[in-house]
């Protein structure tokens, strides 16, 4: 087995065994137990590294934790402590600890560590288990995870690195879990795009105020580690580059796994509200030189934070806190800096038009900061976790705004076309989507996605910089005649197409169903088993089928070393696409186009059609009939909530069929139907958008 498979195994395995315990509910309780698990068999690993060292250099070695608190004391140990006492050591404040004495219990000692300048490791370790609890009940089950864990060596940097790819998967799992959880996550395309546009450099002060799981910091600490050459380029990068704050005790355990994964030995993460400090005493000594995040949206501050900011910039809405303390946080030309500090934030669109204190706000950004670019974000780019439509500023401390570039980024242009084009949790931004603007901001010029607006025009809006493109075709606002004009070429075109459709029913009288012959499914479907071995450097794309009958989309695109899976199906355009478990519900499709080369496995059986016996237009109407759905039912077997199809059982139900001259007929009569419905419903669409055009029309008539 590789690395990747052998810790997929054991995390899969630790995650499994956690299912068993009653006292967890889900992922979003399992995560954080598996993380506060792993974070001490990290630390042990570690500080016997460090021993060693020290043991080496002839210096004296301070463990952060003490015996019997070690990993190596209690959870190592083949047989160890469990059931009952493993439970009681862990929890209580009192209990028989490993070496059969009598003492603090396990969280209790953790809580209770204090470093000697209120800086170092023991610090962060009270700090981290001050907010954690140990949600298993079952000790046993406790001590099957713990076993599993000991298998991964932290000291090894490809387990490191395999791990820390894993670990950011699960945190994905556990967001998608959460529903709720936004605020944590900023799509991954988003955060290179503005790590590569801030490009921090060795020796510069990076800082996430709100860094959730560390998304920001991981990526901005990638793009140093390719930077470093030295072992003091290293050390720089250890100790005095990256920073982060994160006041909610759950990701601040996650953030600082996340970090400690990725190769930081010593994540400098604050774990206090970044607002709570008065703006009028932050100095050139805390200033930052690169600042990347975004704030939480719409969340408001208690009252004792506000004192903290100008009366007149006191507001409750946090994004604009946020701003402020970006703004005030961004180091000065001159004071040790040949540049200004720049900063990345992402933010909602009310941000470029509130009045009142973000009005204040902007106004202090323009004339104090150089407010170079705003990325505007389509629809969707933040699903499934907000769908507030989002911008990305751009700005550092280089002198005041002279004019914003903006840049609309737009949906890929398949989706163009849609009522509501805008990404979802099935079409998600990708990297590559990313690639123009990248391009475009190497060279900023005015093309048919940017424009550029003088500050004087900006002021002349009270600051406002919700400026449209103006390159868009301007709409013309249509008056009663259009309409009338527009009504009459959609029925005029709904009268031909049901010409069209009476003349291909004609037809369909000399079809005789009782002459149909009767076919096993199998004699026209014949599964394919085009099996491949996944790489892992290469992307994948995976496959999801709805129910209903509503068609296979895109689930995701993943590496394979991401895929715990290795041998999996490749399935091919104009293949039939089951699900094995949902099929009695309509999950079935014909795979699309853009899902050639996709990849499934077994649960997702694929077809392919014998088209002497049946035309694949017909077979995706068949899709569509009782007959089918029927058919999937009765060979789907099992418990009620554990019914899966039975492939032999599927592939021997009877069903009457055309023949291939008949099925063309049928199909040619369906194609005319669909046409008129889609002519019908774009009606009833212009219908829509004619009462808003006419509304616009007769205001500006007053005008």
């Amino acid at each position: 087995m590789t690395t990747a498979q052998q810790l997929g195994a054991i995390v899969k395995s630790s995650r499994q065994i956690m299912r068993k315990d009653k006292g967890l509910n889900g992922d979003l309780d399992r995560l954080p137990m598996l993380t506060w698990i792993m974070f001490l068999k990290f630390l042990d690993d570690l500080e016997q590294m460090r021993e060693t060292e020290a043991v080496l250099e002839g210096k004296k070695f301070q463990p952060a934790i003490e015996a019997p608190y070690r990993w190596r004391d209690w959870a190592a140990i083949e047989g160890g402590i469990t059931g009952d006492e493993l439970i009681a050591f862990i929890n209580n404040d009192e209990a028989v600890r490993p070496d059969g004495t009598r003492g603090i219990g396990l969280f209790a000692y953790l809580r209770s560590l204090q470093g000697e300048n209120g800086g170092d490791r023991r610090d962060v370790i009270a700090t981290v288990f001050k907010g954690m609890q140990n949600r298993m009940i079952n000790g046993y089950l406790l001590r099957d995870v713990v076993d599993k864990i000991n298998g991964i060596h932290f000291n090894s940097s490809e387990e490191m690195h395999t791990l820390s790819r894993l670990y950011e998967t699960m945190l994905r799992e556990m967001r998608d879990a959460a529903g709720d959880s936004g605020e944590f996550y900023t799509p991954r395309p988003v955060v290179r795009f503005m790590v590569e546009v801030t490009n921090p450099q060795l020796g510069e002060t990076v800082l996430d105020p709100a860094c959730g799981t560390g998304g920001f910091l991981v990526e901005a600490f990638e793009h140093l580690e390719r930077l470093c050459n030295t072992v003091e380029d290293r050390e720089v990068l250890q100790e005095s580059s990256i920073y982060g704050g994160e006041a909610k005790s759950l990701p601040y355990l996650l953030v600082q796994m996340n970090l400690l994964l990725h190769g930081l030995e010593y994540p400098r993460i604050d774990s206090e509200n970044s607002l709570r400090f008065p703006l009028r005493e932050m100095g050139d000594k805390d200033r930052v030189d690169v600042i990347l995040t975004n704030p939480p949206f719409g969340g408001e501050e208690e009252k004792g934070i506000l004192g903290n900011f100008p009366e007149d910039m006191q507001t409750a809405e946090t994004v604009q806190l946020f701003l402020q303390l970006i703004m005030r946080k961004l180091r000065r030309k001159g004071m040790g800096a040949e540049v200004g500090g720049r900063a990345a934030v992402v933010v909602p669109e009310s941000v470029l038009y509130d009045g009142g204190v973000a009005q204040r706000v902007r106004q202090q950004l323009l004339r104090d900061f150089n407010l170079h670019t705003i990325i505007r974000l389509p629809k969707g780019v933040f699903e499934p976790y907000s769908d507030i439509q989002s911008n990305i500023l751009f700005f550092d401390r280089d002198g005041p705004t002279e004019g914003v570039w903006f840049y609309q980024h737009e949906v890929p242009i398949e989706r163009r076309g849609m009522k509501n084009p805008c990404y979802t949790v099935t079409n998600p931004l990708k990297d590559e989507e990313m690639s123009e603007i990248r391009d475009w901001y190497k060279n900023q010029c005015e093309n048919e996605y940017s424009w550029y607006v003088q500050l004087e025009d900006i002021e002349s809006k009270d600051f406002s910089l919700d400026f449209r493109n103006p390159r868009k075709e301007k709409q013309e606002f249509k008056g009663p005649d259009h309409l009338q004009k527009t009504v009459k070429d959609y029925l005029s075109r709904v009268v031909g197409s049901q010409t069209n459709l009476q003349e291909a029913s004609n037809t369909l009288r000399h079809i005789d169903k009782k002459s149909w012959s009767e076919f096993k499914i199998g004699d026209f479907l014949i599964r394919s088993k085009n099996s491949v071995e996944l790489m892992d450097d290469v992307d994948y794309k995976q496959i999801t089928v709805k129910l209903y009958g509503k068609g296979a989309v895109l689930r995701k695109t993943i590496l394979g070393k991401d895929i715990k899976t290795k041998s999996q199906f490749l399935a091919k355009s104009g293949q039939l696409i089951m699900s094995r478990i949902d099929a009695r519900n309509g999950a079935f499709a014909i795979v699309p186009s853009d899902l050639d080369g996709a990849v499934v496995t077994q649960d997702f059986p694929l077809f392919d059609i014998n088209k002497d016996v049946i035309l694949p237009e017909f077979l995706a109407f068949l899709l569509r009939s009782k007959e089918f759905t029927h058919a999937c039912q009765h060979s789907s077997k099992g418990t009620t909530n554990r019914k899966r199809l039975k492939e032999e059982l599927f592939l021997d139900e009877i069903l009457p069929l055309p023949s291939l001259p008949e099925q063309k007929v049928i199909v040619e009569y369906n194609d005319e139907f669909n046409k008129l419905a889609r002519l019908v419903r774009d009606f009833s669409d212009c219908c829509e958008e004619s009462t808003s055009e006419l509304a616009d029309y007769f205001l500006d008539m007053r005008n």
